[in-house]
């Protein structure tokens, strides 16, 4: 397992300083993501988005401790589009290919040292004494402690019932099989059915997909294609079309991810009541105006409306 290193002067050095203990936190977890994965320094930007703040990221890339792409220092590779790298990277921490080259020497030591106790058991098991012990064991008079013949009569095979051979007396014996455990998902339970309607197919998804990305699309790092397998899995897993829209509008709103567990977050800050319960308001021309997350959560609703008429003329 390789370590994310970090010299013992960083506490006082200049560019740590000037980025603040709020952005110096994220340059930790994103070198510890980067040293686990084996990235060579590069940190996505939906991770950066995930464990910092955008404000964060690009004081980083102020104090010189992450460069973005395009950038002119001559040490650091160019990462891709919306990913950062960490600035002289390789100067404490290892390269992929010497980590994955550790790795296979210490699996090979591994595999020789099992290979040295087997020789080394089985030289016990044929050595002299073991020899010595079985003669031993052969010469003792064989029926000494043998039943006598009429009782082992009283207990022939046929009548216990195993005048037949059992699957455990097959050569290579085995235990009943047992179904696999389902795989959890992260809605906490099984999908009720394989997920039928992927993004690039006429269906809930893709335009859910493509609703959400023209409103939000440039407002975040996260590919496409992984907002798509979000929205499918969330569909896979008995989400209706009205309560899926409103979750995904709360976390553009937000700039966040889209991700099994920032669903289950967004799920769970709409069905929190407000607090003070109910409350009139003292302008009734404003609270008659729907507001923003109101008007997608009811354009969000009228899609599936949509959605179940198309589902009723086609079937």
């Amino acid at each position: 397992m390789p370590w994310f290193k970090v010299d013992d002067t960083a506490h006082s050095h200049p560019k740590l300083i000037r980025a603040g203990n709020a952005a110096v936190g994220l340059w930790m977890r994103a070198g510890a993501y980067a040293a686990q994965h084996l990235t060579e320094g590069t940190v996505p930007g939906v991770v950066a988005q995930l464990y910092g703040t955008a404000p964060q990221a690009r004081k980083l890339v102020a104090v010189g401790l992450w460069h973005a792409a395009g950038h002119t220092c001559p040490r650091c590779p160019q990462p891709p589009a919306g990913d950062y790298q960490m600035h002289d990277y390789h100067q404490y921490n290892p390269r992929r290919a010497k980590v994955e080259r550790e790795r296979e020497q210490a699996a090979e030591r591994q595999q020789r040292a099992r290979e040295k106790a087997a020789e080394q058991r089985a030289a016990r098991e044929n050595g002299p004494e073991s020899r010595s012990n079985r003669r031993r064991f052969d010469d003792e008079n064989p029926t000494e402690n043998r039943e006598s013949a009429p009782n082992q009569g009283a207990f022939w095979d046929d009548s216990a019932g195993q005048g037949a051979s059992s699957h455990r007396d097959a050569p290579n014996p085995s235990r009943s099989p047992r179904p696999d455990p389902s795989p959890s998902t992260p809605y906490g339970s099984t999908p009720p059915y394989p997920p039928q309607d992927r993004p690039g197919t006429p269906g809930p998804a893709e335009q859910l997909l493509a609703r959400w990305w023209e409103t939000y699309g440039r407002t975040t790092a996260q590919s496409r294609n992984a907002v798509g397998r979000a929205i499918s899995d969330a569909l896979a897993n008995g989400l209706e079309v009205d309560t899926l829209w409103p979750a995904l509008a709360r976390l553009g709103d937000l700039s966040k991810p889209i991700t099994g567990g920032t669903l289950q977050f967004a799920l769970a800050e709409l069905k929190r009541p407000a607090p003070g319960g109910e409350v009139i308001p003292f302008d009734r021309a404003a609270a008659a105006r729907p507001s923003t997350t109101d008007q997608r959560v009811a354009a969000g609703m009228d899609l599936a409306a949509r959605l179940r008429a198309q589902e009723g003329t086609t079937a």
